[in-house]
């Protein structure tokens, strides 16, 4: 598998990692779209949320545990946006699900 993510969780590639457990991984996003932008991945391949299901909800539903922890050791006291995409028409840039936490300033009510 060639997954950029996938490489980053095993270390072959680096990241500015935020939060890290034996289930997922936090890190700054390189292509920032906040003040703060950090992605939240499961450490196991899924690729969207197409593919969850009842073998993986349980990582899933702790990776949204775990955000409000992140976002708090973030400074994202007054709010932040939780956003994933799912394939190709969402414009999913890489396919093992992730999930992008922004805040740190007013975010636009636009969603794109």
């Amino acid at each position: 598998m060639d997954c950029i993510f996938c490489k980053i969780v095993s270390g072959e590639i680096p990241s500015k990692k935020v939060y890290e457990d034996e289930k997922i991984l936090a890190f700054y996003d390189l292509n920032p779209q906040a003040k703060v932008h950090v992605l939240v991945i499961p450490k196991k391949h899924i690729s969207c949320v197409d593919e969850i299901d009842s073998s993986n909800s349980e990582t899933v539903a702790y990776i949204f545990e775990k955000i409000p922890v992140i976002a708090k050791s973030l400074g994202l006291s007054n709010g932040y946006r939780v956003i994933t995409n799912c394939g190709d028409d969402a414009c999913q840039s890489v396919k093992h699900l992730h999930f992008h936490v922004l805040g740190g300033e007013k975010l636009s009510e636009r969603m794109a």
